[in-house]
């Protein structure tokens, strides 16, 4: 609830923004579509808004799609180290049972700057 709460805190002012916007523009525009006779009246503020939401979603969707590699990547890591830590599990289990028992993990010796 407080979470919210600073978010509605921190974006009044930009919605105050977007309302004096709105109402300041309200002159009509017409749009036209080129290859058709389509034809749009509209307020400024309204299509101008309009844009930047598209722009937004344009880039929101840019931005996702060039950071698919990276959560594949990282997904791909996760599924292997957690392979590799059920293979750690099962090792350290079979050299439990083998009557051999193993450090606290199996891990390699620290290395040591000179």
């Amino acid at each position: 609830m407080r979470s919210l709460f600073w978010r509605l805190i921190l974006l009044s002012p930009l919605l105050l923004l977007v309302i004096l916007f709105a109402l300041s523009n309200t002159e009509m525009v017409r749009l036209t579509l080129w290859p058709t006779d389509l034809l749009v009246a509209a307020p400024l503020s309204l299509v101008i808004l309009c844009a930047m939401g598209l722009a937004f979603l344009l880039g929101a969707l840019t931005t996702w799609i060039a950071g698919l590699g990276s959560r594949l990547r990282a997904r791909r890591a996760g599924q292997e180290a957690a392979a590799l830590r059920t293979e750690l599990a099962a090792t350290q289990a079979r050299m439990a049972n083998a009557g051999q028992l193993p450090s606290a993990t199996l891990l390699p010796p620290a290395e040591t700057k000179p």
